[in-house]
């Protein structure tokens, strides 16, 4: 798959006159819009994630991997948990069509060679999940709406046949989604031991640390909260190595543009297209009057510790998961991650957004105002 994405580009331009002196050149913003999924070979192996213990996605799934087994002709990799599933397993209809897939398991199981394209059937949510697990390159990902609130699910099911040989042919938009690449650096305090003479271990009070790092990378949000504390959440928030504000609250939010219509949009932040090089920071019920969200560029890099005089931990979770606490010593450190999500689009980048701006968050709902007439404007 190759893809490609200019903020800017100089083209060759003509001004009026026949001479070759009056070529200018001129830079101009690209069109996302005009970004394209192009294959450099034509694609034969696709992920298909079902969101779990949904019965009414069962008939969708199997006529998909009938469609592309038996019609297209394609490898299927099926997470082994979906297959799990007694109405699945125990249909012995479709034991033939599964005999056929390929499964792996989440976090024992590399797959990112093996994958042309990644086919999501549910919510927002399976989106969230196909991001989760890919590290680095993410395929191609086409997302059918059958979940609740589908903001980041432009296809509909009725026509996937159709569709999904278009994808497959090649012919259609792309949106590349960033990501932030956040590392979690633990500090683990145990007692220093020593062994006497006879091989008895022996402690005393003393204390030793040593630091445990673990990496994600978030498609939507990194939300840093108080837990199940009743006290203010008190955390520093750096910005290239400068602290900027100590955030006192329930908590902050960093999200991606993608994610700034997620959590960040309840927590009254402003809604970012996904095309727009940016990090969103957004206090959770701050206790300031004037701590308003705020947009930074993609590329910084953020840092979250406590402060120094918290009374109480902190908790952090990615995209809704992993979810664990952070204490004294520990500290978030949040950039642009070197990886986005292709996502494939139903018309276009911007037409999808605003069809889901439209659709699912009801931007701008309000009854229109009658027309004035010349005899109104009279009184």
């Amino acid at each position: 798959m190759c893809t490609t994405m200019k903020f800017n580009q100089c083209v060759l331009q003509d001004i009026p006159g026949n001479h070759n002196e009056n070529k200018v050149w001129k830079w101009h913003i690209q069109d996302p819009a005009s970004q394209r999924l192009t294959w450099n070979k034509p694609p034969k192996s696709v992920l298909v994630i079902k969101k779990i213990r949904d019965a009414s996605l069962l008939q969708p799934f199997k006529e998909l991997c009938v469609f592309l087994t038996e019609v297209k002709d394609m490898i299927v990799y099926v997470e082994k948990k979906v297959l799990e599933d007694p109405a699945i397993s125990g249909d012995e209809n479709f034991g033939a069509i599964t005999k056929k897939f390929c499964t792996f398991r989440e976090d024992l199981d590399d797959i990112s060679n093996r994958v042309d394209f990644i086919i999501c059937l549910g919510g927002d949510g399976t989106l969230l999940y196909a991001s989760s697990l890919f590290q680095e390159s993410v395929p191609p990902v086409m997302a059918f709406h059958l979940g609740s609130l589908g903001f980041l699910t432009p296809f509909k099911f009725d026509t996937y046949q159709s569709q999904v040989t278009q994808i497959i042919e090649g012919n259609a938009a792309i949106i590349l989604r960033s990501r932030l690449k956040v590392r979690v650096l633990k500090e683990n305090w145990e007692k220093k031991a020593r062994v006497d003479e006879k091989g008895i271990i022996l402690t005393n009070g003393d204390m030793e640390t040593s630091r445990k790092s673990v990496q994600y990378q978030v498609l939507n949000e990194v939300v840093v909260d108080r837990g199940p504390s009743s006290y203010l959440s008190n955390v520093d928030l750096f910005l290239d190595g400068h602290l900027i504000t100590t955030v006192q609250g329930d908590g902050v939010i960093v999200s991606t543009p993608t994610g700034s219509t997620a959590y960040a949009v309840a927590a009254g932040a402003s809604m970012i297209h996904p095309n727009v090089p940016a990090i969103m920071i957004t206090p959770i019920c701050p206790h300031s009057l004037s701590f308003r969200p705020i947009v930074v560029p993609a590329g910084v890099e953020l840092k979250i510790m406590l402060s120094r005089d918290a009374r109480n931990t902190a908790w952090v979770s990615f995209d809704g998961r992993k979810r664990q606490e952070i204490c004294h010593g520990d500290s978030i450190t949040i950039t642009t991650s070197c990886f986005p999500v292709p996502s494939i689009c139903f018309r276009d980048p911007v037409n999808d957004w605003f069809e889901s701006l439209a659709q699912c968050l009801h931007w701008n709902v309000r009854k229109k105002q009658n027309y004035l007439s010349s005899e109104d404007e009279e009184f």
